[in-house]
């Protein structure tokens, strides 16, 4: 169990190393059985030669050898997730190599979701069970598709969940819920790792493998986050997950409402995406890249500060960054127009 910070830095340095070291062996694998992204296959794939598929692969495995390692003791809610997050990990590995229809990855997002909420990871927002139960399964959903959808650049996902894990495992921390904590920090070293493999130009890609099962783990840690154990009522705090995990959200939202305006599919990819977006705008790969990064960053700092606030300022920071986001989507939406 996480006792201190120099714990936490441990399954840190853990993860990272051990997503370093099986990096090379799982862009093997990938490649072996045929688990690549071809260049040229879609519109939106602008990478040059064949990329394997293996950040699910390097996710799966770092988080088994970090927590078989170090031996760390699981709650019940942190098996759910470890479980979940495989589920989906494996759903999308399906997906990678045939291609599943969208009907096909929705039943296997609600097979997980349905799995950890088993094991007692739920929302208990407006203590109705049956509305809880949608609340949660809405959530689950949207960020797993989320965190598919915005990545859409080398490195962009892989960043977005580092800094959403970094400062999970911080508020986790200060609610005293140091499990949750250590598995934060078990995501965020494995990102660290996987940012090597990923960083443009890219050696391997998440794919539907990782990116799903990256969502699908942040989502359920922002449920399982209790910040009433250290004391803090949830009306300065029920926003949290929804700013740190709130650039994938922005993302989502602006893509979603963009296709049902043009009448276009939600489910087939294209560059309608906040990054493309920004391309447009004369951003440079990299630099498009570090402004959502950036943005992330900043949000996240707002939700942990909002924290040290009263119920009134806090909400009141949140309906402010509500605005903003809704300002920033309808000009990127009216004025950036996907190609």
């Amino acid at each position: 169990m996480v006792t201190n910070l120099s714990n936490v830095f441990i399954v840190i340095l853990a993860a990272a190393v051990s997503a370093l070291a099986i990096g090379p062996v799982m862009i093997w694998i990938a490649r072996r059985f045929q688990l690549v992204d071809i260049p040229g296959t879609a519109t939106h794939k602008k990478h040059q030669a064949e990329t394997p598929i293996a950040g699910g692969l390097i996710l799966l495995v770092s988080l088994i050898v970090t927590l078989g390692i170090l031996r760390l003791q699981l709650s019940n809610e942190v098996r759910g997730i470890l479980l979940g997050t495989l589920v989906m990990m494996l759903w999308g590995l399906m997906d990678d190599r045939f291609n599943l229809r969208a009907s096909q990855k929705i039943f296997g997002q609600l097979l997980a979701a349905l799995i950890i909420i088993g094991f007692g990871v739920q929302v208990h927002i407006t203590k109705i069970d049956w509305l809880d139960l949608l609340i949660t399964l809405f959530w689950f959903i949207g960020l797993t598709n989320a965190f598919n959808f915005v990545d859409s650049m080398d490195g962009l996902a892989v960043g977005l969940a580092g800094i959403a894990s970094a400062f999970f495992m911080l508020v986790t921390l200060d609610s005293a819920q140091p499990e949750l904590a250590f598995l934060s920090a078990a995501f965020l070293g494995t990102m660290i790792g996987c940012f090597f493999y990923n960083a443009p130009p890219a050696r391997m890609f998440l794919g539907d493998s990782g990116s799903l099962a990256l969502g699908f783990g942040l989502a359920a840690i922002g449920i399982v986050y209790t910040p009433a154990q250290a004391g803090l009522p949830q009306g300065v705090s029920w926003f949290i997950p929804i700013l740190v995990l709130g650039v994938p959200i922005f993302d989502m939202v602006l893509v979603v409402l963009s296709r049902l305006r043009q009448h276009r599919p939600i489910y087939l990819a294209s560059t309608d995406h906040v990054y493309h977006r920004l391309e447009r705008l004369g951003f440079t790969q990299n630099r498009a890249v570090a402004a959502m990064q950036i943005a992330a960053i900043l949000l996240s700092l707002v939700a942990f500060i909002s924290l040290t606030t009263n119920v009134l300022i806090a909400n009141l920071i949140f309906g402010g960054i509500v605005l903003l986001s809704l300002i920033t989507l309808l000009y990127l939406e009216t004025r950036i127009q996907s190609e």
